[in-house]
């Protein structure tokens, strides 16, 4: 059996592929199993300070996979309880979360397909590249549910704007590359074939960060999305930046900043 998640360490870099290619890497038990695990298993990592995330084949991944869902549940008439439901709906909304939660920043490359569940990945990244032949939508409303699903309603307004994230979930309409970088959903719009390398110099700015200093600024971006006031905001980043100053971390990136070089940090 084909492993549904891919995992490749490469110098404190994690490349996860979504590998099931053959249907266009959709949500099956199997790789939302995997994609729980991996994002749990990062929470102590300290080995992996920086995550890239993407789908093998054209396509990101098309959301959860229906046939097999419908396939499940072969020719029961009644539909499952509201108890099973809501498990099967949370395993999948923990993903998003854990995403979150992770001290990881995690950059997403997104080609072709990126409908319903597999937006919602592409949303809880933290950067987002975008090949020119990228699609994403919000499919729910498609499929006679509610548009709002595994945090997309958190997510959008938030990068987008209300009016923008309001087309995207009630009309379940596909927002094309271009028009992904103009409302600053996306960082960047590449060829397909240079996804990965497109990458790089996000990753390489990522590594020349201080751990510690990557991991509280991914935190503090995290709490200040939500935050009730400025004071908030500005007493997390006090905390953060006397926490950083007091590492060896600090004293090495001086050091490298002065001496014009990449500073080489510890492993922590």
């Amino acid at each position: 059996m084909t492993n549904p998640l891919l995992i490749e360490h490469h110098d404190g870099v994690d490349w996860v592929t979504l590998n099931r290619p053959e249907s266009l890497n959709a949500l099956d038990p199997s790789l939302i199993d995997a994609l729980n695990v991996y994002f749990q298993g990062l929470q102590r990592n300290r080995d992996t300070r920086v995550v890239v995330l993407k789908g093998a084949g054209a396509n990101f991944c098309a959301g959860l996979d229906l046939k097999h869902a419908m396939a499940r549940r072969g020719g029961q008439t009644e539909p499952p309880g509201v108890t099973e439901s809501l498990d099967s709906q949370r395993r999948i909304a923990d993903i998003v979360m854990l995403m979150r939660r992770c001290p990881q920043p995690i950059i997403a490359l997104v080609q072709g397909a990126a409908a319903g569940g597999g937006f919602a990945l592409a949303l809880a990244a933290d950067i987002r590249i975008a090949a020119k032949n990228a699609r994403m939508n919000c499919a729910f409303i498609k499929l006679g549910l509610g548009g709002c699903d595994i945090g997309t309603s958190y997510f959008l307004p938030r990068l987008v704007g209300v009016s923008v994230a309001s087309e995207l979930i009630l009309t379940g309409r596909f927002i094309n590359a271009d028009r992904a970088l103009a409302v600053g959903l996306v960082s960047e719009v590449v060829d397909a074939a240079d996804l990965d390398t497109a990458a790089n110099p996000y990753v390489d700015a990522m590594m020349t960060a201080s751990p510690v200093g990557l991991r509280l600024s991914k935190e503090c971006i995290n709490m200040s999305v939500d935050a009730g006031s400025i004071e908030a905001v500005i007493a997390m980043e006090d905390r953060n930046q006397v926490l950083c100053s007091r590492s060896e971390d600090f004293q090495e990136g001086i050091r490298a900043f002065l001496e014009k070089r990449k500073p080489v940090y510890i492993r922590r």
